[in-house]
């Protein structure tokens, strides 16, 4: 019988158990005990339902185009729960000069495919514009070194479209600013095809010209997510669990390895287990880590995380006939609010509340967030009041307002952080029965976080 540990209850260490409960159900030989230092599994997949609405109060949705969390929705048997954004009504606003503009049709992140939208936009300058036309004769570029996203774009597009469009697109998914955030860990495929085309314009045409070429199917939707909400996934998963082998309230302060393979310490208890999953935070897991390696302890430690405050508030009917359309708006830095986002979920996911509600989530995130975390729930909720009424004039009494806050929970891919998994990688091999999983290395998102804790469960299950 191997025994494995997973330390970490999110949703990358549940999937991890449910991997290997699979496996013993195929005949594997396996035993596991899943270590959570609160008093709930799931992480930050948490959902409360207020006045008929579905509230998020960690992520509502993933990215459609990552298949890992809509696959083990459907391993549970929820794909019938499977619900898409509504992308028929997308639409996105930047606060500009203190009035939100429209993204134009055709944008894709921050590159332009469609001229006659983009040159149109009083989003952009024209000086920008131009940029945006002699973007499209970039020659083939082949850099030698990293650089943040700030950098990249700047060369491409300008300032303006560091300030405009990716430091507010990032920092509602990374809670970061493009200045400190990789290129090559957090835009790939932007690095890639600069390498490969030179402008990013041209390349993205192609791929969209080959997109249509290739398929007759509509496009999926951007974003999907569950008609009861996140922690629905994580209930789930949990449903399947052996109970036994949960142990909830009980923080691991060390793991080494010993002969045979691991300790696991949770203070004056101690167990020994053939191999560990640590699915932690990565800074949490340089802790638990430091007596079985000070050099993996610290590589793990220079991964920076940011904290974020969501608040989210509900709405009459005469306030959600008031309304931009669309999904909601970002705010640029330069604009000197605090909001850094504002999500319309009654236009994003019609399910999420009833025909007579609105429902809005606002974000704080980076230096924001740490900025009102000493505040009090009632001040946050001022704030957020305060420039929604300057920025959509929202003036109305909210039916119910809830602030959720994160620390030090979203993942900073640095520049140099491909180089850092490199160093790690190298690092975890030489402690055999190791696997990490979890949103420090190679995406932030609930897909990725899923897919590490699967893939770490099958790697040590055949070792």
């Amino acid at each position: 019988m191997k025994r494995i540990a997973i330390i970490g209850g999110g949703i990358a260490g549940l999937s991890a158990a449910f991997e290997f409960e699979r496996l013993r159900q195929g005949g594997s030989s396996i035993e596991y005990v899943l270590y959570e230092s609160s008093s709930r599994l799931g992480g930050v997949l948490r959902t409360d339902y207020i006045d008929g609405c579905v509230v998020e109060a960690g992520p509502d949705s993933f990215v459609s185009e990552k298949p890992w969390a809509a696959d083990l929705a459907r391993d549970l048997g929820l794909g019938d729960q499977l619900i898409g954004s509504n992308d028929a009504d997308r639409k996105t606003y930047i606060l500009t000069r203190g009035r939100l503009v429209e993204m134009p049709d055709g944008l894709m992140f921050m590159v332009p495919t469609k001229i006659l939208p983009t040159g149109l936009s009083p989003l952009f300058s024209w000086k920008t514009k131009m940029r945006m036309a002699q973007e499209l004769f970039h020659p083939p570029r082949a850099v030698d070194h990293d650089e943040s996203v700030a950098q990249f774009v700047e060369r491409h597009y300008g300032a303006e479209m560091v300030d405009r469009l990716a430091d507010p697109l990032l920092s509602g998914v990374y809670g970061g600013e493009a200045a400190n955030l990789s290129v090559r860990a957090v835009l790939p495929r932007f690095a890639d095809m600069e390498r490969k085309h030179g402008s990013l314009g041209r390349a993205m045409l192609e791929a969209r010209k080959k997109m249509r070429s290739n398929s007759g199917k509509p496009a999926p939707p951007l974003f999907t997510s569950l008609k009861n909400g996140m922690q629905h996934l994580a209930e789930s998963v949990r449903a399947r669990l052996t109970p036994s082998w949960l142990r909830t309230n009980a923080p691991v302060e060390a793991i080494q390895p010993d002969s045979n393979g691991w300790s696991i310490s949770t203070g004056i208890h101690s167990d020994h287990f053939d191999g560990v999953i640590v699915a932690l935070p990565a800074r949490a897991a340089a802790n638990v880590l430091r007596m079985a390696s000070s050099e993996l302890s610290a590589e793990l430690a220079g991964i920076d995380y940011s904290s974020s405050i969501t608040v989210c508030l509900g709405y009459g009917r005469d306030v959600r006939e008031t309304l931009p359309p669309g999904f909601g708006f970002l705010v640029p830095r330069s604009e000197g609010r605090r909001l850094l986002a504002a999500t319309f979920v009654h236009n994003k996911f019609p399910h999420r509340a009833p025909d007579d509600r609105a429902l809005l989530r606002c974000f704080f995130s980076g230096a924001n967030a740490e900025d009102a975390w000493s505040l009090s729930e009632k001040q946050i909720i001022g704030i957020v009041r305060n420039e929604l009424q300057q920025i959509v004039g929202l003036r109305a009494e909210p039916l119910f307002a809830r602030v959720y806050q994160w620390k030090s929970a979203m993942a900073q891919y640095g520049v140099g952080h491909l180089e850092r998994l490199e160093r790690i990688e190298r690092l975890r091999q030489n402690l055999p029965g190791l696997a990490l999983a979890g949103n420090g290395y190679r995406g932030i998102g609930v897909p990725d976080c899923v897919r590490t804790g699967r893939e770490g469960a099958k790697t040590l299950a055949n070792a």
